[in-house]
């Protein structure tokens, strides 16, 4: 491999946070990145060679991008995997992860099909189209059950619990659409492990324990706090799902540890992921270098822990849009092993993921990072 300048082009369908990201990651390696996203000026555009505008499903973007690039690949699952697939085709520009992958993530069904045919542990779910479906499943899933939108859900949205057949035709009417029904599980803690495949290697992160309130990450702590056990378990589950899918990249698998200590996959990202974002500060090579790394086919960087790391979100706490201000960030700024990360959104929506906040700190425990990553957070604010 020889580096020239630019050392390669990567075109990224999405512009979003996790391009900016991206972008700040792919700049010291000499990599230029070209986006696409239906948003002018989009959050990624500052640190980016270049973006389009188009949609995340826009044919004539989409070439545009894979005409510019070494490799294709994509931050959001609204990418549309049937017109990467024409481009890829048509230009001959290599797609990582695979559209096949993305076609089977999109669907919520889909996917835990494929996992539980690919002999994965997954919970107990159920085809739901009809209030009398739903019905049926609660009966045979026990009730409560979690109902699911198949396609379009992220941070929390798409998810409902049901607590009995009487609210099964609200459920479905607040889903909007085709949904499956899982068993609710009674869950010591939720987990995650980002997982990148290279070319012909395959590496993973240290677990990470996630936090989550109203079905939206709060906070993440790596390591887990878990016993050896339960890590090496979900380990082997997260290399397990890494061998199903097809493609280039990091991924992003978020996993229950029930109350029995058993480990089950709840859902998987074909991309970096919130819960990956203390890999800026607390690994050797942060999930968006490894991206980078992946999908253009060079060597996978470090994966191991350089720090135990916090990382907590800083989402909208107004109850109107708004333009974006953040105000009070001095306490965040003049810690030492803190660090801020703003997304560059420009407007701030109730629970909207604005930037984070990562503490790092060897000589401290985990339980007091979080506690001190939450104070810094309750002493910032949008309104």
């Amino acid at each position: 491999m020889n580096h020239r300048t630019p050392a390669a082009t990567v075109g990224i369908v999405g512009g979003g946070q996790l391009g900016r990201m991206m972008g700040e990651a792919a700049g010291p390696l000499g990599v230029e990145l070209v986006v696409s996203d239906p948003t002018p000026d989009c959050p990624a555009a500052p640190v980016v060679r270049d973006q389009v505008v188009g949609d995340f499903d826009d044919y004539e973007a989409i070439r545009t991008l894979a005409e510019r690039a070494d490799v294709l690949t994509f931050e959001i699952e609204l990418a549309d995997p049937d017109a990467m697939e024409q481009v890829g085709e048509e230009t001959g520009t290599p797609i990582h992860p695979d559209p096949g992958t993305l076609r089977t993530i999109q669907d919520k069904l889909v996917q835990n099909r494929a996992l539980e045919e690919g002999g994965l542990p997954v919970p107990t779910f159920r085809q739901v189209d009809t209030a009398a479906e739903l019905r049926a499943a609660g009966e045979e899933l026990g009730w409560p059950v979690m109902l699911k939108a198949r396609e379009g859900g992220y941070d929390g949205r798409g998810n409902r619990p049901v607590e009995g057949p009487e609210d099964a035709n609200e459920a479905l009417e607040e889903i909007g659409g085709a949904a499956l029904a899982e068993e609710l599980i009674d869950f010591e803690r939720e987990l995650a492990v980002m997982g990148a495949v290279g070319d012909g290697e395959t590496r993973a992160y240290p677990v990470t324990e996630t936090i989550h309130e109203e079905e939206i990450l709060r906070e993440s702590v790596t390591p887990a706090r878990i016993d050896d056990a339960v890590r090496s378990r979900a380990r082997e589950v997260a290399f397990d799902v890494l061998e199903l899918l097809d493609g280039r990249g990091v991924y992003g698998i978020e996993l229950f540890e029930t109350t029995a200590g058993e480990i089950l996959v709840n859902e998987i990202a074909p991309r970096p992921h919130n819960s990956g974002h203390w890999t800026i500060e607390g690994a050797g090579c942060s999930q968006f270098e490894q991206h980078v790394r992946a999908v253009l086919g060079w060597p996978l960087g470090d994966a191991t822990l350089r720090s135990p790391a916090v990382t907590a979100n800083l989402l909208g706490d107004v109850t109107d849009p708004q333009i974006a201000e953040l105000t009070g960030t001095e306490a965040i700024l003049e810690t030492p092993d803190a660090s801020l990360h703003w997304y560059g959104k420009r407007e701030v929506r109730p629970l909207r993921k604005m930037g984070h906040v990562t503490l790092t700190d060897d000589e401290t425990d985990r339980d007091a990072l979080l506690s001190r990553a939450r104070s810094l957070v309750e002493s910032v604010s949008f309104n």
